[in-house]
C-alpha cells in the first residue's frame, strides 16, 4: 500500500493553469508566425552594396581569384567552397583578405579571411550556409591596396538561412 504523503497535492493541473499554458503558447506561436513572415533575404544590390563599401572607387578586377563552389548542391546548410588567389605572398606581394559576398543570404557579407605574408598560401576552403539559388562573389584585397574577384552561381535545391528555428 502506498501512502499519500501530501494529500492536498493534485496530481492533475488546475483549468487556470491549463488555460494560461493554452494562451501562452497561442501567443507565442502568433509571434513566431509573424516574425517568420519577415525573414529577411537579401538582393543583388545589398550584395554590390556591401562591395561597394569595402572597395569605395577602387576598380575590382576579374582573375588572381578562383572560387570552387559546386553548381548544384541538394542542401544548403552547409556547402564547401574553396578560394585561391595567385600571389607568391611575399612581403611585396599578398593577400591581405579574402571576402565572401552572397546575393541571397539575409547577410550580404557571409565571411572575411586576414592572410599576410606568412599565411603561406592565399586558400581558403570552408563551408557556408545559402539561403537559395545564388551567385556568390569572391573578393581579395592585395597588399598593394588593389581587388580581384571571382564569381560562381550555385543551385541549392533546399534552402537554408531561412528555416524557422
Amino acid at each position: 500500500m502506498v501512502a499519500d504523503l501530501n494529500p492536498g497535492h493534485r496530481l492533475a493541473p488546475s483549468r487556470r493553469s491549463v488555460l494560461l499554458g493554452a494562451g501562452a503558447a497561442v501567443l507565442t506561436s502568433k509571434a513566431f508566425a509573424a516574425s517568420s513572415d519577415k525573414i529577411a533575404t537579401g538582393t543583388a544590390d545589398a550584395m554590390r552594396e556591401a562591395i561597394r563599401k569595402l572597395v569605395g572607387n577602387a576598380p575590382i578586377q576579374p582573375g588572381r581569384v578562383k572560387l570552387d563552389l559546386p553548381p548544384l548542391v541538394e542542401n544548403g546548410n552547409s556547402v564547401q567552397l574553396a578560394v585561391t588567389v595567385d600571389s607568391p605572398m611575399s612581403e611585396e606581394d599578398h593577400v591581405t583578405q579574402i571576402h565572401l559576398f552572397s546575393e541571397k543570404n539575409p547577410l550580404p557579407t557571409m565571411a572575411v579571411f586576414f592572410l599576410g605574408p606568412r599565411s603561406g598560401r592565399a586558400s581558403v576552403v570552408t563551408r557556408v550556409r545559402l539561403a537559395d539559388s545564388q551567385t556568390v562573389t569572391a573578393l581579395c584585397q592585395m597588399s598593394d591596396g588593389s581587388f580581384w574577384s571571382d564569381s560562381a552561381s550555385v543551385l541549392v535545391t533546399l534552402a537554408a538561412c531561412v528555416e524557422p528555428i
